[in-house]
């Protein structure tokens, strides 16, 4: 597990690297224009909407680590050639390479966590990654930001570069990880395996939960670098600078917070975790209307629209020990994978509506924008509440009830052992 974790930290400040300096790179650095820097992004999405329904039957056939390896050497290749990369057809298809192959290290990955732990570890194991994620992006951004310079393309070929040796580096830290076994379809009939989707759309929990997913995603995390920030810039009058330090304050937040709410989170029902970031992601939206539409002071617009990405940040930590644990406990066993990847399909599915919907209206329809998206907060309180009543009382309050086993002279579940 301290492998994986060191995994994902690589692979997070890799990524840091490059992905606030994407759009600069293609547009401006290479001089290629807005629109293929727009087609670029617009590719990565793609990209792993295509490849994540093939990866979760690959991950449960196969295992997760022969299916992270391959993904983990698909993106080294593209983020290299990326950054040599100066016409449009070769960044087009560099960044297909990357995405795709980023997108598929997330379920190989969580598949790995949900190998590693036990039910009574899982949470704090997600919320580990949550923080190593956020710490590695924002360390590496931090980084790269003093590494680029915009009249030198040698620099951004150095970023790229950068990052395909921690994708290359942490493959070689995977090969060493030696995870317990895991059942496998392989190991079942054939027909387990062509019904695996329709196995999956047949858990009306888990299609809940992938539609309240949808609705986090698209609400949250698809506004941050797009409606969000357009809504702040046009509306608030929030400088770059700010905006820069809105987002260091997200980060912030998620890291001095993650494990001061883990033991808060660990000990209620999950459905009612999830409710309560709703309504606070609905308080974070009324405090950016108030940045952008309530006629105050400078100051106080920006000190209201960094506010709007601490609160966000807090929801986000009780988020990582919540969501994730659920999905592999709605898995039957051996299908962990295939929810996994159903889930990060949703999710990349919402990253790539979020902005499209959420930049126009922000940067244009000010006020139709916060109450459009304080609605859909509500909403994800709503539809939280109504999918705690789809799960069992170990899927929605697990800290409990394994108490409860023990309380009974039962044992509680060791951890699976795993070579160090």
């Amino acid at each position: 597990m301290r492998r994986i974790h060191v995994g994902n930290a690589l692979s997070a400040f890799g990524l840091g690297f490059t992905v606030p300096y994407l759009y600069v790179y293609v547009a401006q650095v290479r001089g290629l224009g807005a629109t293929t820097a727009g087609l670029v992004l617009a590719v990565f999405a793609v990209a792993a909407l295509i490849v994540l329904p093939f990866a979760g039957r690959a991950i449960v056939r196969r295992g997760p680590l022969p299916v992270l390896l391959v993904a983990l050497v698909t993106a080294a290749l593209g983020a290299l050639s990326l950054g040599l990369s100066g016409s449009a057809a070769t960044v087009l298809l560099s960044a297909a390479a990357l995405g795709a192959g980023q997108a598929v290290m997330q379920p190989a990955l969580a598949t790995m966590i949900v190998d590693c732990s036990t039910a009574e570890t899982r949470s704090r194991a997600f919320a580990m990654q949550f923080f190593l994620q956020n710490l590695g992006l924002g360390v590496g951004g931090l980084i790269g930001g003093h590494l680029v310079d915009t009249s030198r393309v040698s620099s951004f070929t150095l970023l790229f570069a950068i990052e395909a040796a921690m994708f290359l580096l942490l493959a070689v830290v995977m090969t060493t990880v030696r995870t317990p076994h895991s059942p496998r379809i392989g190991d079942s009939p054939a027909r387990s395996a062509r019904g695996g989707w329709k196995q999956l759309l047949g858990n009306r929990a888990m299609v809940q939960l992938m539609v309240l997913g949808f609705v986090l995603f698209f609400a949250c995390y698809g506004q941050f670098e797009s409606g969000l920030a357009a809504y702040g810039v046009e509306a608030a009058g929030i400088s770059t600078s700010a905006l820069g330090t809105a987002l260091a304050a997200n980060t912030a937040v998620i890291v001095v917070a993650q494990f001061a709410v883990l033991r808060f989170v660990e000990r209620r029902r999950r459905s009612r975790v999830i409710a309560a970031v709703g309504l606070i992601w609905a308080v974070a939206w009324i405090v950016a209307g108030y940045a952008g539409l309530g006629h105050t002071s400078q100051a106080m617009a920006t000190a209201a629209f960094v506010s709007t990405y601490a609160l966000f940040g807090l929801g986000e930590a009780m988020l990582s020990p919540t969501v994730a644990p659920l999905v592999a406990d709605l898995a039957p066993t051996g299908m962990a994978g295939q929810y996994n990847s159903a889930f990060a399909l949703v999710k990349q599915l919402a990253l790539a509506v979020g902005p499209a919907v959420g930049g126009p209206m922000g940067a244009s329809l000010h006020a139709p924008y916060i109450v459009t998206f304080l609605l859909f907060s509500v909403g994800i309180s709503v539809l939280a509440l109504g999918l705690g009543r789809r799960l069992t009382e170990s899927q929605d309050h697990p800290w409990p009830a394994r108490n409860r086993v023990v309380a009974r002279g039962g044992a509680a579940a060791e951890p699976v052992p795993a070579e160090a």
